[in-house]
């Protein structure tokens, strides 16, 4: 099966996943690339590496005849480089429609130009803010991979040796309801769904995305009562401290 790796957090300026070995890169562009939220886009990286013909039978959309394409088998035609990515052209945007307007494509390239930039301060940011959260004695749990004690710095250091992201979670002692307290008090920080953006983005899906359901089961979609998802964006660090410290300050 081919390794496809959704790479849209720590962009490809922190992590290359083709030279460790993926198939298929994706990336929402709508995050860090785009920078600003203000297009909605996507992208697919193929390898052109994985044989998609030594499994025909799993693979019948690459390695028999497209009768909606002129019977064309793309594996045939375009060869292992270019069978899925071409498909995913000719025939998956042609009938889904998902193709980026020219203005959604001169805003996402007009991001492009400064990610390398921006993915430092984003870093840089999640990185002082995870280690005072860390050290605060009423927050319960973080997890950034950026901190020595995370169960996935080992892999971060190997694969995003330079920095991942600019997205934390944690939890306030007190669960739900200090969550809910934390997210009234907040000011610098936006509370909305998105994430990955220049602005601090903040969530408690529990009682926004995910209201509906119980703590039961927002324990079972790994999603508990208590978690809150902070985006760091391009602020000072220092600002976004004070203003995270003050609304701990309230719970």
């Amino acid at each position: 099966m081919p390794v496809i790796i959704d790479n849209t957090f720590p962009t490809p300026v922190n992590c290359r996943p083709i030279e460790w070995g993926a198939d298929i890169v994706t990336h929402s562009t709508t995050k860090y690339m785009d920078g600003h939220g203000v297009a909605v886009g996507g992208c697919i990286v193929d390898s052109g590496k994985f044989d998609w013909t030594k499994y025909p039978e799993k693979f019948a959309g690459l390695c028999t005849p497209d009768d909606s394409y002129h019977g064309v088998t793309y594996t045939e035609r375009f060869g292992l480089e270019g069978a899925f990515i071409t498909k995913c052209t000719v025939q998956l945007m042609r009938d889904l429609g998902s193709i980026q307007s020219p203005q959604s494509a001169f805003y996402l390239n007009l991001g492009l130009e400064s990610l390398p930039f921006r993915m430092k301060q984003h870093c840089a940011n999640a990185q002082k803010i995870a280690e005072f959260l860390s050290a605060n004695k009423k927050v319960a749990w973080v997890k950034y991979c950026g901190l020595k004690g995370d169960k996935y710095y080992g892999l971060a250091q190997k694969y995003m040796p330079d920095g991942s992201c600019g997205v934390i979670s944690f939890g306030l002692v007190g669960g739900r309801k200090s969550a809910e307290i934390f997210m009234k008090h907040l000011k610098l920080g936006s509370i909305e769904t998105h994430v990955a953006d220049s602005r601090t983005c903040c969530l408690h899906p529990a009682s926004a995305t995910h209201r509906q359901m119980t703590d039961e089961q927002l324990d079972a979609a790994g999603v508990g009562a208590d978690l809150i998802r902070l985006s760091c964006g391009l602020e000072n660090a220092e600002d976004l401290i004070a203003d995270i410290a003050q609304a701990i300050d309230k719970v």
